[in-house]
């Protein structure tokens, strides 16, 4: 009889990783928590993990490698940093190329994977890549309005608390302009796209809000609006905190009064302005820590869809053999 469950490793003992150590001990149908791993002795995530039964070690990768659960573990998750997800890949992958790495980090050696929108065509990919926080909140935003009609630019401002931000994020920014970007393009269906984060030292700290531009060929306002709609809904399912800050707003830019976009030239056409915010669960990081949260419950989403693909698949050839 196939087991129900898949183990799993976290590899980043910070807020991410420690968030998303509760998420799946809390909420997982399809994995368990097998392993944690840090670098810092002391964290609190390594001590969290310890107390909760999770085995641990402070020695990075290559400790995760001497583990005995080693041998079991099907997933890990890298909630580190963009050129240590690099050399996780490569050690692992070498003693274990079955393995299945879910990408919290902008390295993006996998395939860029948003849920809602394109999580079908990778659940066999060995590495798939969450994009960013920011990606995330807005790229099914952009794919709504591309399934609708052709999608010229698209603009998104991620505007996160300066506390959210940890020294990883801080690391990463351009990563994570040029990450978001690229997967605006690739994923979202824009032809040209544009990602700017703002760091907010606002007190007391401030949700995690989206602005999302696009600028697209005239289509029916209704059906890109309830494209839209459709989609909150669907990221809603996994990020309960995920919505509408208002109603999506349209402007015609006509063809006698063009707008000069750098990089793409002159336009007219249809521009859609959507604004969300995302507030996070609470299961470790606060509230306003959204850009956190979202992050955390696409990868485990991800991770769920896989495992229960892989489950079924055992379970498949199990009943066939039997």
């Amino acid at each position: 009889m196939a087991s129900d469950k898949l183990k799993a490793a976290i590899i980043g003992s910070g807020n991410i990783g420690t968030d998303l150590m509760i998420k799946i001990l809390r909420n997982s149908r399809h994995l368990e928590m097998a392993a944690m791993v840090g670098i810092d002795p002391a964290s609190d995530g390594l001590a969290r993990a310890a107390r909760l039964g999770v085995a641990t070690t402070h020695e990075g990768a290559e400790g995760l490698t001497r583990l005995p659960v080693f041998d079991d573990i099907d997933f890990v998750f890298d909630a580190t940093f963009a050129g240590a997800h690099v050399r996780n890949d490569a050690l692992l992958r070498k003693l274990k190329p079955g393995l299945r790495m879910i990408d919290l980090t902008p390295a993006a050696i996998g395939p860029y994977c948003v849920p809602v929108v394109n999580l079908d065509a990778h659940l066999g990919a060995p590495n798939v890549n969450m994009v960013t926080c920011g990606g995330q909140a807005t790229i099914p935003i952009v794919a709504a309005v591309s399934r609708v009609a052709k999608v010229h630019y698209a603009e998104i401002v991620a505007s996160i608390s300066s506390k959210s931000a940890g020294p990883g994020t801080r690391a990463n920014i351009d990563e994570f302009t040029e990450t978001t970007s690229k997967a605006i393009e690739v994923v979202g269906g824009a032809a040209k796209g544009k990602a700017i984060i703002v760091l907010n030292p606002a007190e007391p700290p401030v949700m995690m809000r989206d602005t999302i531009y696009t600028l697209s060929e005239l289509a029916d306002r209704e059906k890109i609006e309830a494209s839209i709609e459709e989609i909150v809904r669907a990221v809603h399912a996994y990020v309960p905190g995920y919505r509408l800050k208002q109603t999506v707003q349209f402007d015609e830019i006509p063809a006698n009064a063009p707008l000069n976009v750098p990089g793409l030239g002159r336009f007219s056409g249809l521009k859609t302005s959507v604004f969300i915010e995302v507030e996070g669960a609470a299961h470790y990081l606060p509230a306003y820590a959204g850009n956190l949260d979202i992050m955390t419950s696409a990868a485990l989403a991800t991770a769920e869809r896989m495992a229960q693909a892989m489950l079924g698949a055992t379970a498949t050839t199990e009943g066939a053999c039997a």
